[in-house]
């Protein structure tokens, strides 16, 4: 309200200025004389605000000249929006500083990108991780100095949910790993970090399990050998013997089979960065293992429905695999019809499993793909799993960049399914 009757009382006044000077131009038969010099008059006086309020402006820094009327007003205006922009750009130079310093100290690369991809801070750690120097590869485009093609590929999808890990970089096998964030007016973060000895601690976890997994299928084989013969021979028929070598035979059976699972993991794992090029059918792989799991579970009924075009990029013993331990899971668990479906939609494709068992409790789904995790032992152990099959899957999945799904409600069953992203239904 101010600011109005300013302007209103500027305005009255310049009338007032104008109409005295047109009165007192009459009583000397000047009115047109006087009526051009009230608005000549008017006209220097708002000039030399204006030249006034220019040259401030040009020496910011320097305190506001004195204004009268709606001049004061707007020069008071001026000078808080300029002191409020100073502390703005204070404050924010301020968090840049502090942001710079942490970064500057971190063992991790840092990196400012601006929105036009040209580097605008690093610090040390980018040049011995990457070979940014810093300011002399400031404004540098980050993709000239960065040559990786996974991590180029990585940073134009704008898609930043999971960090990018990128092996074999440099001569010494260097392991990188990658993490982007938004901020600002399109502008990024970028942090690298060091995960060489992380990498080669799962590469040892890996090549340990696979050496030992192989190692003990030889005397497990010898063993097997052995109880078979014992179990053949007429003198071992009596109950205190058979049961015993029953038994036995059964713990080995299941020993072989999670030597067979640990080896077919960690290969899994080995291979799991490797590029998929194989054209698999999925409709003529699912045809012939629910042919399969018919007859081997005669009395359970699996149906199979099969939408849109089945054509996939990936590995068909791996896959194979993720859908047969999904399949095989739901005839364990479940006592009703499992239904098995495939569904290709434009951007999506989706295999699942679904049954009518007891269903699993949402505080366990988490866990679910972890290894040798069980919901209920003593059912598992009966079942004779091993406690990989959902860790196998989650592999197969990672390994063809899909997702897995994991729904399921106490009582009413669950649902496990494999979603394929269009980057899969392309061609090699």
């Amino acid at each position: 309200m101010a600011r109005q009757g300013s302007w209103r009382g500027e305005l009255l006044g310049g009338f007032a200025v104008v109409a005295i000077c047109t009165l007192l131009g009459g009583l000397f038969q000047q009115a047109v004389l006087g009526f051009a010099l009230a608005n000549v008059g008017i006209l220097l006086y708002w000039s030399w605000h204006l030249r006034m309020v220019q040259r401030w402006l040009d020496r910011p820094l320097e305190d506001p000249p004195t204004g009268r009327g709606v001049w004061g007003h707007l020069l008071d205006s001026i000078f808080r929006l300029q002191r409020q922009n100073r502390e703005a750009q204070s404050r924010l130079e301020s968090a840049l500083d502090y942001l710079q310093d942490s970064l500057a100290s971190m063992r991790d690369g840092g990196i400012i990108v601006n929105n036009r991809g040209g580097i605008a801070w690093a610090n040390a750690s980018a040049d011995y991780l990457l070979g940014i120097r810093f300011p002399e590869d400031r404004g540098q485009s980050l993709l000239n100095l960065v040559r990786m093609p996974e991590f180029q590929s990585y940073y134009e999808s704008e898609d930043f949910t999971h960090p990018l890990r990128v092996t074999n970089v440099s001569e010494d096998e260097r392991s990188l790993q990658f993490e982007i964030t938004r901020f600002g007016a399109g502008d990024r973060l970028v942090f690298v970090r060091d995960i060489t000895d992380t990498v080669r601690l799962e590469q040892m976890r890996r090549d340990f399990v696979g050496d030992v997994s192989h190692e003990l299928r030889t005397p497990l084989t010898v063993l097997k050998g052995y109880i078979d013969t014992l179990t053949d021979l007429e003198v071992f028929s009596a109950r205190q013997y058979s049961k015993p070598l029953e038994q036995m035979q059964q713990q080995a059976a299941r020993m072989e089979n999670l030597l067979r699972d640990l080896l077919w993991l960690s290969k899994i794992e080995t291979f799991e960065s490797h590029r998929k090029t194989e054209r698999v059918n999925i409709g003529s792989v699912l045809s012939e293992m629910v042919g399969e799991l018919r007859a081997a579970y005669p009395e359970r009924t699996v149906a199979l429905k099969i939408e849109g075009d089945t054509t996939i990029i990936g590995d068909e013993p791996e896959l194979r695999s993720a859908f047969s331990n999904l399949i095989v899971n739901a005839l364990k668990y479940s006592d009703k019809e499992v239904a098995v479906v495939w569904h290709a939609g434009a951007d999506v494709s989706e295999f699942s499993v679904v049954d009518q068992g007891s269903g699993i409790a949402a505080k366990h789904i988490p866990r679910l793909t972890e290894r040798f995790y069980r919901v209920d032992k003593s059912r598992s152990q009966n079942s004779g799993g091993t406690g990989l099959g959902l860790a196998i899957v989650k592999h197969v999945a990672a390994a063809h960049q899909a997702e897995l799904v994991i729904e399921s409600e106490l009582g009413r069953g669950s649902r496990f399914g494999i979603r394929f992203y269009s980057a899969r239904k392309g061609r090699p």
